[in-house]
């Protein structure tokens, strides 16, 4: 496909889910009704999609609307693209020529523009993010305005962060130790061609977030004889990183079908986990870790999500507030008596993370904070929260 053609596509996409269509299936659905596209096409066309996404606020402004068309029109404005009529000419498969309106708009310098609209960002939420990050909003937000980098865990149980970075290699897969984790390594060329590598069909490496990984570095992988509840584990990504000591690993979900691909993930990783359901905890052994990393607004991965920017309200958020309430006392009572109870978001907002846990110790004044950690895009992953507690003895 040409560019123009692929413009088109993105436009096509971006209305589809202006219409309410969630961001994956729009794609997926347009990928199965136009099967003449190429793998290359598919990817190009994501990246414009979740590129226009991530800063939809400040492309309408540049574009002059919120439709696909403007959204386009937009992010060609952004890179000084000299003749938008080359794109925008009717020909083929490329969309329709410029109306007088469109070719005549111009749009307001991005300094000028309101704070939430140049870094793009929700304005009804400008009150929480500066209280939650002060200072660097404006460089976190700028840092979420782009894509995330691909990183990758190495399964130490099976190899070297170096015999890792070599395997990959064999298949032309290039990386970078990153700093943030001990684990992690940031993918700098051929990060497609990752699922199909000998490294990661071998279980030697996992696709996991640099931060994610710090947490559970945080937390110290258990070693054997370790009980360890991984309470909210959806896919499971942290239960494979604490399995790696030889801890007994419990993983648990609300919804149990987000944890039908662990078992094969576990088989390839050579971990052993089990699953429980909520009923059976109830008689369960307290256990030594319990981790709930429960459900958020998603802020702190709004590069990888970034509809989900744009679908947050305050509704919700109140929702998801009520929730991790709720799962932080359920959690709790599953904590053996000299365990640690670990709470973690991938949100960056502050009513989700350290109020959270100063309201949990209002209600339950016998447990103390051991010690709490916030990540941000600043630090090269995704934003996370983390706090451990135990009971005071």
């Amino acid at each position: 496909m040409r560019f123009e053609a692929r413009i088109a596509a993105a436009i096509e996409v971006l209305d589809l889910i202006g219409g309410g269509v969630a961001a994956e299936k729009a794609l997926t659905n347009w990928g199965r009704t136009h099967r003449f596209a190429g793998s290359g096409d598919r990817r190009a066309i994501r990246d414009l999609v979740f590129d226009a996404l991530r800063q939809r606020a400040s492309l309408a402004a540049l574009g002059g609307g919120t439709t696909g068309r403007a959204l386009m029109i937009g992010a060609l404005r952004q890179v000084q693209a000299d003749d938008l009529s080359k794109v925008f000419s009717g020909e083929g498969h490329a969309p329709p020529p410029l109306t007088a309106e469109e070719a005549a708009f111009e749009p307001a310098p991005r300094e000028t523009l309101p704070r939430h609209v140049r870094l793009d960002y929700p304005e009804w939420l400008e009150p929480e993010l500066t209280r939650s990050l002060g200072v660097t909003l404006d460089a976190v937000m700028e840092r979420m305005r782009t894509r995330a980098p691909v990183f990758l865990r190495v399964n130490t149980g099976k190899g070297t962060r170096e015999e890792a970075q070599a395997a990959l290699a064999r298949d032309e897969i290039e990386t970078a130790p990153y700093e943030l984790a001990e684990t992690a390594l940031l993918v700098t060329h051929k990060h497609q061609k990752l699922r199909q590598s000998q490294a990661f069909l071998a279980g030697l490496v996992e696709l996991q977030d640099a931060a994610s990984q710090a947490v559970v570095q945080y937390l110290g992988v258990p070693g054997p004889g370790v009980r360890v509840l991984d309470y909210c584990a959806g896919g499971g990504g942290k239960a494979l990183a604490l399995a790696v000591g030889g801890a007994d690993i419990v993983a648990h979900d609300a919804d149990p079908g987000r944890m039908s691909d662990l078992p094969a993930r576990a088989a390839r990783a050579g971990v052993t986990i089990a699953r429980a359901e909520t009923a059976a905890l109830d008689g369960a052994a307290r256990f030594d870790l319990v981790l709930a990393d429960a459900p958020c607004s998603g802020s702190g991965a709004w590069r990888r999500q970034p509809a989900a920017k744009w679908e947050l309200s305050q509704a919700r958020l109140d929702a998801v507030l009520a929730v991790q309430a709720e799962i932080l006392d359920q959690a709790a009572r599953l904590v053996a008596p000299d365990g640690r109870l670990a709470y973690a978001t991938c949100s960056l907002l502050r009513c989700e993370n350290a109020d959270q846990i100063e309201a949990f110790r209002t209600r339950h004044p016998e447990w103390t904070l051991i010690g709490e950690r916030q990540f941000t895009p600043l630090n090269g992953g995704d934003g996370f929260y983390i706090a451990q507690l135990t009971r005071v003895s």
